[in-house]
């Protein structure tokens, strides 16, 4: 998916930053960079199959991947001394050794390492960088981070993060390393588990097949809402599904009872993501279904008719209009008392390619459906001036400039996003003069206070892949002039961004200043005071396939 999107935005996006986009292009061996990332994805997943191996604690099959002229830094003991990270977690001491030690006894501190940790639910491996020497035998040399999660033998949940320097010599389609070296080692353990999986005895699990394989075909129904249907003071939940959607009932003893097939909601046309909102006013959550396709509304009956059910009001509310709806959200937007609704649209990539990487504008245009106060919408997205086309993911509303008005959010994928001022009965972009032209590809968007000043603070989800900064780092070495390419090409891996809200109505970039925000290619989240310390913390989902195969994410 990377290394599609880069070779695809070689020629016509880099143009977009002034830069001449075929003198760009010429000066780029195509050929080589798909060269070094075949060896370097090679690499990447024969390291995953040494994750599982290590996940295992299967030491004959690590045992293949190193050569019997192996130097190596010892893995060091788990030592009892800690020290506090934050009142919930702790440092563990273990030093990394100087010292280099050969393949038997490398191997044999591994297997200790691995041993001291009572469970080890899962190992990831990543190649971050990488240079090959081409021989008859391909040579490398690659900086690796490793991540390791599991419990101590004293029952802590345990994070081991470590990043080496690793050479490999390529024989036979098989990387033999000869050569790893810590170059930093932490663990971390957590003092308490401030959430346990509960999913299954709570009654809201479902199994799915691994994305992409048959029965999961895409990422595209991928939405939950939170909203009381029944009115009893306890919040329920909505998931969009493949095949069928899933209401859990709330029972109020810590489980669900699933009845989407009892209310009417289980079997529609494939919803992108749901959003509950009161949208007649009567005091039920009534459920909008953004879809790729036409949009849904189904009016929740538990007011007036006494009973759960919910009825498809979709066309004589005028909300069945045809969009790439990946979000929505709500708000009174003209301050009128009714809730609005805007969906968050896209296109088919990959079926209508973006005219432009980074300031594309021939994705499906995004809708805001007006409420009439009457049981009717009518679509105004171009008259309030945010019918952005941009091929949006996600949009959020909030009050960002102190006037009382609801204000908009867009996070764009090909596009700049968008802060749009309401001004009462028009939207104006002002993302630029505000400060928040955000770099990366736009996953989603949240809201929240980081920094408890009593402003609010914006945290955007982006594309990033460590796959994306391997071929940017060949593409646009650190010596290269190309700036303006590479901040173009950057948006690949520019990872997530927190914006600051200075008070006076601008906001200033510090993500790298309090972050950093390294959460892979993310989707969404939001802020959340998860250990009740009065400061809100940030959740931020994510995965997706960032190389050529499952493994290369």
């Amino acid at each position: 998916m990377i290394l599609q999107r880069l070779l695809f935005c070689l020629a016509g996006a880099v143009s977009l930053a002034g830069i001449p986009g075929p003198a760009c292009a010429s000066s780029i061996d195509q050929a080589q960079v798909k060269r070094a990332e075949d060896l370097s994805e090679g690499l990447a997943n024969q390291l995953h199959d040494l994750s599982l191996a290590m996940r295992d604690r299967d030491m004959t099959t690590i045992a293949t991947h190193f050569g019997d002229g192996l130097s190596a830094t010892p893995w060091p003991g788990l030592s009892d001394r800690s020290e506090p990270q934050s009142k919930w977690v702790e440092h563990l001491d273990a030093p990394i050794s100087s010292a280099s030690v050969d393949r038997p006894a490398f191997l044999t501190s591994w297997q200790d390492f691995l041993g001291a940790l009572a469970s080890i639910e899962d190992v990831r491996l990543k190649v971050k960088s990488a240079d090959f020497e081409e021989l008859k035998n391909p040579r490398a040399e690659a900086l690796i981070a490793i991540a390791i999660v599991g419990r101590t033998s004293a029952d802590q949940r345990a994070w081991v993060e470590a990043k080496a320097h690793l050479g490999a010599a390529q024989i036979d389609n098989w990387w033999h390393i000869d050569h790893l070296e810590l170059s930093k080692l932490t663990i971390r353990a957590a003092r308490v588990d401030l959430f346990s999986e509960v999913a299954l005895p709570a009654g809201v699990y479902q199994a799915a097949p691994p994305f992409g394989t048959p029965g999961n075909p895409s990422f595209i129904a991928h939405g939950v809402a939170l909203g009381d249907v029944d009115m009893d003071g306890r919040l329920d939940a909505f998931t969009t599904g493949q095949a069928a959607n899933f209401l859990y009932l709330n029972q109020g003893d810590g489980t669900f009872a699933e009845i989407a097939g009892n209310v009417g909601v289980q079997i529609t046309p494939t919803a992108t993501a749901p959003l509950f909102a009161d949208i007649d006013n009567d005091g039920d959550s009534d459920l909008f279904l953004a879809a790729a396709g036409h949009q849904m509304l189904f009016e929740n009956r538990l007011i007036p008719d006494g009973r759960l059910e919910f009825r498809d009001v979709s066309l004589m509310t005028g909300v069945d209009r045809f969009a790439q709806g990946y979000s929505a959200v709500s708000a009174d937007v003209n301050s009128d008392g009714y809730p609005d609704i805007y969906v968050a649209s896209y296109n088919r990539y990959g079926v209508v390619m973006p005219d432009s990487w980074s300031q594309a504008t021939n994705g499906t245009a995004n809708l805001l459906f007006i409420n009439q106060g009457d049981g009717s919408f009518l679509e105004r997205a171009r008259q309030w001036g945010v019918n952005d086309s941009r091929w949006s993911y996600a949009a959020h509303f909030g009050d960002f400039d102190g006037d009382s008005r609801q204000d908009l959010y867009v996070a764009n994928d090909f596009g700049q996003n968008a802060l749009y001022l309401n001004q009462g009965d028009y939207f104006t972009d002002a993302a630029g003069a505000l400060g928040l032209l955000d770099p990366g590809n736009g996953m989603g968007v949240s809201l929240g206070d980081y920094n408890n000043d009593g402003h609010v603070d914006i945290h955007i989800t982006n594309m990033s892949s460590t796959a994306g900064k391997r071929i940017l780092k060949r593409l646009f070495p650190e010596e290269s002039n190309e700036v303006d390419a590479t901040r173009v090409l950057g948006k690949l891996a520019a990872g997530n961004s927190l914006f600051r809200n200075l008070g006076d109505g601008s906001y200033e970039e510090v993500s790298t200043s309090v972050g950093p925000f390294s959460a892979g290619w993310a989707w969404g989240g939001g802020f959340v005071d998860f250990d009740n310390d009065g400061w809100q913390d940030i959740h931020a989902p994510n995965g997706f396939i960032s190389g050529k195969s499952l493994k290369d994410t």
